[in-house]
């Protein structure tokens, strides 16, 4: 783990496997505690950062057990940088539906894209749309000192 000057990297093939992947969620929440990154920045990534996983396994691999997610991450104490890839085809990310449009406020699906974009500093995703990276700037979380 990353003390406040290092960076931290992990990169890993992980099972389409949602209990997998929460436990690596909890290595990132972790590296980036030792970092020193601010609560609301870290519940922010962890957030985004399930929604992308759990579409990986789910929409990308389909659950299929024989396909891997890729995870790469980047800890600093200023930046969190994150890749997700899955085996899918992917999907075209710039042809989605609005989930806040009024005939869809009542559909389960279709929120996961609109709040990583929310939580995030920046995402992207790749021309199939099978990889998202996800990049979170730390917060200005020092407060004011007294004179």
């Amino acid at each position: 783990m990353p003390s406040i000057d290092e960076t931290w990297f992990l990169d890993k093939w992980i099972p389409s496997d949602l209990g997998v992947a929460h436990e690596i969620i909890e290595e990132l929440m972790q590296a980036m505690e030792k970092a020193g990154w601010p609560g609301g920045d870290m519940f922010h990534v962890q957030m985004a950062l399930e929604e992308a996983i759990v579409n990986a396994i789910e929409h990308g691999n389909q659950r299929i057990v024989d396909k891997k997610v890729r995870v790469e991450f980047e800890v600093s104490s200023l930046q969190a940088r994150m890749r997700i890839t899955d085996e899918g085809l992917g999907f075209d990310h710039r042809n989605l539906a609005d989930p806040t449009s009024e005939e869809r406020l009542d559909k389960p699906r279709g929120r996961g894209v609109l709040l990583i974009r929310e939580l995030m500093s920046h995402s992207e995703y790749n021309e199939p749309g099978n990889q998202v990276t996800l990049i979170k700037n730390r917060s200005s979380d020092t407060p004011a000192e007294d004179d």
